[in-house]
């Protein structure tokens, strides 16, 4: 029996919701589980990015009208024929959730995965659009479902927050352990100090992720971190001209010699920053559950971030160093980083690594979903995460 996953984008440029999306359906037809058939909205990075997806099969549909809202005529007729056993969809507030409320009109069961769109930041940004979303659509989405998902515990409260009642499953996102050597070199190779320690980041440029207060606290430490040797490095994609504004900052306050902006990394280029990296910094004011942190983790890295990053694991298995999303608390919280040794920073990341083989692995977590899929089928018991 296929699942059928909708998605608003299949492409990279939707980035940790990508990664998310892509894992799970390799870890479901990896292991046996379930086949996946991937149903998404084609955008300019589509095609490019096709290949990432393996042998996963995926179909995407040319938008009409406003690219937010990304209506597309031939989703809906393209699901009825598939003929899914569940729908399980990832996102909300777009075309994609009204397919999925119309092909459940006919007697289908469907999973939503809101990604962290129903956190207290993301509902309130762009409200007014989601008021009217949810008054045509997304509520009665939302209410239909057979179960929610929730990445952690703090995602499982908003949705009570929101109203909802609903079963709630809490099964994280996942990642995998890198074996060997990236066959790149990291992009700033040639640009940085052979001796320079590298703080990264990677991920959107957006609001949300809390870069400027990050530039601002390290305009605080920039002379500790010359004198350490550490330099900052920020890797994504822009969106709404976010970039601008914070290379603009970056300028007014003298950062330039310490602050490198490298764009969006994939593939092998990604891998090799990640393995290039001193420590890893997600400074976000609002998250479900960050990829990038359990990839920093994966590769070793000791990890800055915020409490909103909703991975208290990280704090209490000693991986991470733990900081609020404003420019003082990301400054005392560098001080601390630059103050550590080689030792106490290997050490730290050493507990992330363990800390996701343990516990964040995709074969794990698309164990668990097929536990849950096996459960709104009437195949299997209701498992112990999920919540009624």
């Amino acid at each position: 029996m296929t699942i059928a996953f909708l998605t608003a984008s299949v492409s990279r440029s939707a980035g940790g919701l990508f990664d998310a999306v892509r894992s799970l359906a390799g870890s479901l037809r990896d292991n046996g589980d379930y086949p996946v058939q991937v149903f998404g909205l084609h955008d300019r990075n589509t095609e490019a990015d096709r290949g990432a997806w393996g042998d996963v099969p995926v179909r995407t549909f040319e938008v009409a009208g406003p690219a937010a809202f990304g209506f597309a005529a031939g989703l809906e007729r393209a699901l009825e024929a598939a003929q899914p056993g569940i729908v399980h969809v990832h996102g909300l507030w777009m075309y994609p959730s009204v397919a999925s409320l119309r092909w459940a009109k006919r007697g289908g069961r469907y999973v939503i995965s809101p990604h962290g769109m129903l956190d207290p930041w993301a509902v309130n940004n762009s409200r007014w659009k989601k008021r009217l979303a949810g008054a045509l659509y997304e509520h009665s989405h939302l209410r239909g479902a057979t179960c929610l998902h929730g990445l952690n515990q703090a995602e499982a409260d908003a949705f009570r927050a929101y109203g909802l009642r609903n079963p709630v499953c809490v099964i994280p996102n996942g990642v995998e352990i890198p074996t060997g050597r990236p066959a790149v070199p990291a992009p700033w190779k040639d640009g940085l100090p052979k001796d320079a320690r590298v703080l990264f980041y990677i991920g959107r440029l957006h609001p949300k992720k809390g870069l400027r207060a990050l530039l601002q606290g390290w305009s605080t430490v920039q002379r500790d971190a010359k004198r350490s040797g550490w330099q900052l490095v920020i890797a994504g994609w822009d969106q709404d001209g976010c970039e601008r504004e914070l290379r603009a900052l970056a300028s007014t306050l003298g950062l330039n010699e310490s602050v490198h902006f490298i764009g969006p990394q994939f593939g092998d280029s990604k891998a090799a920053c990640f393995h290039g990296a001193g420590a890893f910094i997600l400074p976000s004011v609002s998250e479900g559950l960050p990829m990038t942190v359990l990839e920093a983790w994966a590769y070793g890295l000791p990890v800055l971030m915020t409490r909103q990053c909703n991975l208290p694991e990280g704090q209490a298995a000693g991986a991470a160093l733990m900081m609020e999303p404003d420019a003082d608390s990301i400054a005392g919280t560098l001080r601390r980083l630059f103050s550590m040794s080689e030792a106490e920073r290997e050490a730290t990341g050493a507990r992330g690594r363990q800390l996701v083989q343990e516990r964040f692995q995709w074969r794990v977590i698309g164990r668990k979903m097929a536990d849950v899929y096996d459960w709104v089928l009437d195949a299997g018991p209701k498992p112990d995460f999920v919540l009624k």
